[in-house]
């Protein structure tokens, strides 16, 4: 394809509005254009690029034996009033109403719509297991859309969903799945990390997210220098170990005017931020609870609503905690409470000896305090985000590393949370009603786009993978105008290489060489080949691999050997 003929927007200046190199670049490259807040036009060259995520995703779901389905993006409101997210799932869900003012929502997701269709249609355990899958554009109101695709309102997702008569069977796809997910990124050019991960809002109990590790990603990924754990920091534990074997001091009272953080009460009492057992107040549901830890960890929401049962913990203001204990903020402790709160501990917090806590009273903290001796140990739980080169969970030899992640992709169990709601049964081998099992797999295809240009860039623009490349190839054909004979040679090389199996863009514009070349590192193709009146008379092609420096003159057999050596389809 001609330069002249494909519509590429290229921009000097980075937008403004764009923070992550993946919006810049795709804004600057003429990817995608910004309609309004979170929603962007595909142009030209970046649909090539969204449709070859498209093709690899579509080739491994039909490997996999996953059946491809289109459902509808406008979603009727009785689905989700059945399966009780039209309220819990917030303001993200964009509701409407028709001319008949019935409601429906723009759909973020599609649990409720394909279970549906399996309580419609799937009768016997005969027609199971199936799993279906869609590519399909979802809409979520996010808040405050950021970050270009990585993180808009609406966005391109591959969902899909499994149906079976027993775990045993749920298990068998999930892993099917797990390994086409694996094949998928690899495929996609991606270096990536499968961990363990919290379901969330979704429900369901056992799931595994797809990160594409980059330095500008949202999520901590967490793994094992000597084993292959891996878990995100919602799901990330680390055993707690008893600490050394302190004598016992006495315990007393100290003033601390106007002490209310760690690291002003460490200071000012002379000891280490773990020899601290701080408080936290939070609301768990409607009740107030007291989590204790220590004074060096950070509290994981995600992990004390589990401890504590509920769907979501949110932090105390000033005023509940007061009310709450009747002490004020930055002085509250576990021992002698004057109100009855239920407390839970993390298991660390537990571990520490003569340490220092609130002493529920304004300007004043304990010192030297001991479990079981001053104050009863309380319930305990994992509650903290581990750190870095904490030991690992699984092995006894290796230690924790903590890396940036982008999720791309998550597998989910979900088990019966939607079968139960929306009554999906089937006769089982007995004749009996049984209610199904649900798997959830999917892949943000949009935002795998964005990932990639994160993963591959330098200062000149980025650097597709071979399978993402919008072409695999770019002529930069100079001063064609002037010089006849190198535009016909440029056209002829093009058409060679397109009858080899190759995707090509040839420039042909009337620029000057820095400003075609400038484009060419710019929108990320991996090879560019120079054709000019001086390579001509030398009877060879200038050539340069998007990652070089510098460029080669090659006869046309070394260029299709090094076209060849990099592609995915040759």
């Amino acid at each position: 394809m001609r330069a002249s003929q494909i519509f590429i927007p290229t921009l000097k200046e980075t937008p403004a509005e764009a923070e992550l190199v993946s919006h810049q670049l795709l804004l600057r490259g003429g990817f995608i254009r910004r309609l309004a807040s979170g929603l962007y036009t595909w142009m030209p060259l970046g649909l090539r690029v969204l449709r070859k995520v498209e093709r690899i995703v579509r080739e491994e779901m039909d490997r996999s034996g996953a059946q491809e389905v289109l459902m509808p993006v406008v979603q009727p409101a009785e689905l989700w009033q059945e399966s009780g997210r039209w309220e819990k799932y917030g303001p993200e869900l964009l509701r409407l109403k028709d001319r008949h003012q019935r409601d429906f929502c723009l759909g973020p997701t599609h649990e409720e719509v394909i279970s549906d269709l399996a309580r419609r249609e799937i009768h016997s355990y005969k027609q199971l297991p199936v799993n279906f899958y869609q590519i399909q554009t979802k809409f979520r109101d996010e808040i405050r859309p950021r970050f270009g695709l990585m993180r808009g309102r609406e966005f391109i997702m591959k969902d899909a969903y499994s149906f079976h008569v027993d775990h045993a069977s749920l298990e068998i796809t999930y892993q099917t799945m797990y390994d086409a997910y694996q094949r998928t990124f690899t495929r996609l050019g991606l270096d990536f990390r499968a961990v363990e991960a919290d379901n969330g809002a979704i429900g369901g109990k056992r799931s595994h997210e797809f990160h594409v590790l980059a330095d500008s990603g949202e999520d901590a990924i967490v793994s094992c220098d000597h084993c292959d754990y891996a878990a995100n920091m919602e799901k990330a534990s680390s055993p707690a170990k008893a600490a050394p074997a302190e004598a016992p001091l006495e315990a007393a009272r100290v003033q601390t005017p106007g002490i209310r953080t760690v690291a002003e009460q460490a200071a000012m009492l002379g000891i280490s931020s773990s020899q601290i057992v701080k408080t936290v107040l939070v609301v768990a549901g409607e009740q107030p609870v007291m989590l204790l830890l220590r004074g060096d960890d950070e509290l994981n929401l995600i992990k004390a609503a589990h401890a504590l049962e509920v769907d979501e913990v949110r932090m105390a203001t000033p005023e509940e905690a007061e009310s709450a204990t009747g002490a004020p903020l930055g002085f509250i402790g576990p021992k002698d409470l004057k109100t009855s709160i239920r407390v839970l501990a993390d298991h660390r917090a537990l571990n520490v000896g003569n340490f220092s806590t609130g002493a529920n009273e304004m300007d004043t903290h304990w010192v030297n305090l001991n479990w079981d001796r001053d104050l009863s140990c309380p319930d305990s739980a994992d509650l903290r985000n581990v750190r870095a080169g904490d030991p690992c969970p699984h092995c006894s030899t290796g230690t924790l590393g903590i890396r940036r992640g982008i999720e791309v992709g998550h597998v989910f169990q979900l088990g019966q949370v939607y079968s139960e709601r929306m009554k999906i049964t089937v006769l089982d081998e007995s004749g009996r009603d049984a209610t199904v099992t649900m798997g959830c797999y999917g892949i943000g295809v949009s935002r795998v786009v964005a990932a990639a240009v994160e993963q591959h860039f330098d200062e000149r623009g980025i650097i597709w993978p071979a399978s993402l490349t919008p072409f695999d190839v770019g002529i930069v054909a100079i001063n064609a105008r002037k010089f006849p004979e190198v535009a016909a040679a440029a056209q002829a090389l093009h058409d060679r290489l397109e009858q080899a199996g190759f995707n090509v863009l040839l420039d042909d514009r009337d620029e000057r060489p820095g400003v075609q070349f400038a484009t060419m590192d710019l929108i990320g193709l991996p090879h560019r080949v120079v054709v000019s009146d001086k390579v001509l008379a030398q009877n060879v092609w200038e050539y340069r691999a998007r990652r070089a420096s510098e460029n080669t003159l090659v006869n046309e057999a070394e260029l299709m050997d090094r076209l060849n050596a990099s592609s995915p389809v040759h």
